[in-house]
């Protein structure tokens, strides 16, 4: 019987990697970028047709960096390295297409320097300057092997994994052999995948052999170690629970690339591998397919496809399962959604740029002026997270080519436009000779000359003013009549830098700004601070003012004195630094009044200070009448209370004692006497009782129910012959409204209970 044809291992298209190309052929890049006979391009506006790529040389060998430039001639190109300009010399040629020729790429060694790094492409004409993306340029590498394939055992009609991995530039493209010889790419059982992995599905005998893996790049070819791969007898009849031997790793990609996303499961019978999102949405079906038994392939990647991907392996049949996941990151370069634009604006006005940027991760953006990087400063602001670039007070100084680069991790981009300063014909030069002197801590005398051309249309001056360390949005102005060329600036800040410059202005518009002038107030002495005194308990005070940070830049700070109002001398000073904004004094003399006094100082000297007079006296004092005014509602309560009960018994004795004087149920002679002396005389039988009855005095009767005088609302009589007072009392109601605790002695005599105004007064 012939022995089987070897099989080889499939590969999908998009996979398969191109063959090397020779090292020259980077020249032929050249051909389809003639030089134009008139100049680089003819395009009203400086732009790049082509801009350099990354790319990986081969060191000794040339390389060529394309860039093609259109604009209005004549245009100038050079080249930068790591952001320095980059020398023509005999190593390196710029192209009459605007190309970078290095004629033999090289390492660093022997004191020559590396061709590695950033280079960019830079082309100017009249109108500015304009540079190219960073193109990264890096020698071509092969590092060993670090992970060498490993020996293998495997069932017959079971699964066999092999795995290299090494490192490269560019990277290596894997391949194996069996045997010494390739490894066929026909088997349907035999799966390559490009991270250096070989699949063996369905094992049989003749898989049996030595196994090699083969890296290879423009820079070198190395060969693994060999890993044997024995195939035992079948044990296809023993059921095995599903298994994933490999699942997904974590990938990290860039739109466009392919995702291989691994999955070998192992079982019998042989399980079904499936594949979905944990997010739960679709996989989608354009540009996915499964390589092998069970491989994920994503082709042609972008930003929707970043997710976490399970891997399941289901037993036929059944619900048994065994999962595993990876995450998929996709990265996505800078790119614009929106350019700016070229404009043309009058001198003196705002002119503003907008660009905005998308990527993954968010790309950052930053902005050129004729190549070099302009931040936020003088009348230059950005906004929106860089995306808004404004300009102020344009002038022809500001006439420019301006880039808005945009940069992350996956790439950068850049969009350039231009900006026209408009000038009307006729209007005067700037104002000359412009002087600012200090007069005094507030205020400052500017003057200058008047323009040396078209000065008869003057209608005026404008002097526009701000603090030096100020933003120019934070700029004031004043006008000044076309006849004076002094102003005199008033209500300033003392010890403060400010910046000045002036435009004349006519019917046509105002001319350019003159040259700022830059001048400082004169120094005087802090001006009294705000003092407030707050009293933590009756031996100790709070003195709380506001902190004035500046006084610390001046050698300044404050001094704090106080002392007993009749002492004839100041405890202090206690130097206190600016930014400090209380200090606390204890261990005071509660009866004492004390006088405290708080000053600032600087270089210039002590300021005026703030006195105050504070009395701990006042504090203890108050602290005893809260404690009083406590005391005192607590005791009114308990004697509502008190009273409230006292009533409600004294009604239940009275009932209890109509009980007994109720139809007669023995002797009268065996009643109670002293009870009915208490409690008045018996219904109808007041007289007659009352004289043969005991009589309670009437000292005890007050000392019992205390009353008032006779003749007082609210007074009870001791007559035994009056109504008896059970049944007919009425509690009024307790009034506290009129209650005051710092009420003095009473004007006539009163029971104790109406004096505290709960008196139960009895219907008389």
């Amino acid at each position: 019987m012939a022995a089987p044809r070897t099989a080889s291992p499939r590969r999908p298209p998009e996979l398969r990697r191109p063959r090397l190309l020779p090292p020259l052929l980077p020249l032929l890049l050249l051909l389809p970028l003639p030089a134009p006979s008139r100049g680089l391009g003819h395009s009203a506006e400086l732009a790049f047709a082509v801009e350099p790529n990354d790319a990986v040389a081969v060191p000794g060998q040339p390389i060529v960096l394309g860039c093609k430039v259109e604009g209005t001639p004549p245009v100038q190109v050079s080249w930068r390295k790591n952001g320095a300009e980059l020398a023509e010399g005999t190593h390196s040629t710029v192209l009459a297409n605007g190309s970078l020729l290095i004629h033999h790429f090289r390492l660093e060694q022997g004191g020559s320097p590396s061709d590695e790094g950033d280079y960019e492409c830079v082309a100017q004409n009249r109108f500015g300057l304009l540079v190219s993306r960073k193109a990264r340029i890096q020698a071509a590498t092969m590092s060993d092997f670090h992970v060498h394939p490993q020996a293998t055992i495997g069932e017959e009609g079971g699964v066999a994994r092999f795995q290299c991995q090494i490192h490269g530039l560019p990277k290596p493209l894997i391949t194996w052999e069996k045997n010494r010889v390739p490894v066929d790419t026909d088997n349907e059982r035999y799966t390559l995948l490009p991270k250096g992995v070989l699949q063996i599905t369905g094992l049989r005998p003749e898989d049996s052999g030595v196994f090699h893996c083969v890296a290879s790049n423009i820079a070198s070819v190395r060969v693994s170690h060999g890993a044997r791969l024995t195939v035992s007898g079948s044990g296809s009849g023993v059921y095995k629970e599903p298994t994933i031997l490999v699942g997904p790793e974590n990938l990290t990609l860039t739109v466009h690339q392919t995702a291989v996303l691994e999955c070998v499961a192992t079982g019998n019978p042989r399980p079904i591998v499936s594949w979905s999102r944990l997010d739960g949405r679709p996989i989608g079906v354009e540009g996915i397919q499964v390589l092998g038994t069970g491989n994920l392939i994503i082709s042609d990647v972008t930003v929707q496809h970043s997710g976490v991907y399970v891997c399941a392996a289901n037993r036929p049949g059944t619900r048994v399962r065994r999962t595993a996941q990876g995450r998929l990151v996709v990265q996505a370069p800078a790119e614009f959604v929106q350019h700016p634009q070229s404009i043309s604006r009058p001198a003196g006005t705002t002119a503003m740029f907008t660009c905005q940027a998308q990527g993954e991760p968010p790309p950052h953006v930053t902005w050129l002026k004729n190549g070099q990087v302009l931040g936020p400063g003088g009348h230059v602001r950005l906004k929106n997270n860089n995306s808004t670039l404004s300009i102020s007070g344009v002038g022809p100084e500001d006439e420019a080519i301006y880039q808005c680069v945009a940069e992350n991790i996956a790439g950068s981009s850049q969009a350039s436009a231009r900006l026209t300063v408009l000038w009307a014909e006729g209007l005067p030069g700037p104002p000359r000779n412009v002087r600012a002197v200090s007069v005094s801590s507030t205020e400052v005398r500017v003057s200058w000359s008047e323009p040396l051309a078209h000065t008869k249309e003057i209608i005026g001056y404008v002097l526009h003013i701000r603090k030096a360390a100020d933003s120019p949005k934070l700029e004031y102005q004043e006008a000044v009549s076309k006849s004076t060329f002094q102003h005199l600036v008033r209500d300033l800040e003392p010890s403060t830098a400010y910046s000045f410059y002036i435009k004349a202005y006519t019917p046509r518009g105002a001319s350019l700004a003159s040259v700022p002038t830059l001048a400082s107030t004169l120094g005087e002495a802090p001006l009294p601070p705000p003092l407030s005194v707050r009293l933590l308990g009756s031996s100790s005070l709070q003195l709380l003012w506001k902190p004035w940070p500046r006084l610390a830049q001046h050698n300044g700070g404050f001094k704090l004195f106080y002392r007993p109002a009749s002492a004839a001398s100041f405890t202090g000073p206690i130097l206190l630094p600016g930014t400090v904004s209380s200090y606390n004094l204890s261990q005071l003399d509660p009866s004492t009044v004390y006088e405290v006094k708080l000053l600032a100082y600087n270089q210039h000297g002590d300021g005026n200070a703030t006195v105050r007079f504070v009395s701990l006296k006042g504090a203890s004092e108050r602290t005893g009448i809260v404690i009083g005014i406590h005391i005192g509602v607590t005791c009114i309560v308990f004697c509502v209370l008190f009273l409230l009960f006292g009533q409600r018994g004294r009604v239940l004795l009275c009932k209890d004692v109509e009980n007994q004087l109720s139809p007669p149920q023995g002797p009268r002679s065996q009643r109670d006497p002293g009870i009915l002396a208490l409690n008045g005389v018996s219904r109808g039988e007041g007289g007659q009782l009352g004289r043969d009855a005991k009589h309670v005095d009437a000292k005890e009767l007050e000392q019992l129910f205390p009353t008032g005088s006779a003749g007082q609302p609210g007074s009870r009589s001791t007559d035994p012959s009056a109504p008896a007072p059970c049944g007919e009392t009425q509690l009024s109601m307790v009034q506290l409204q009129g209650f005051n605790l710092g009420a003095g002695r009473t004007a006539e005599a009163k029971s104790p209970l109406q004096g505290l105004g709960l008196l139960q007064n009895p219907r008389m």
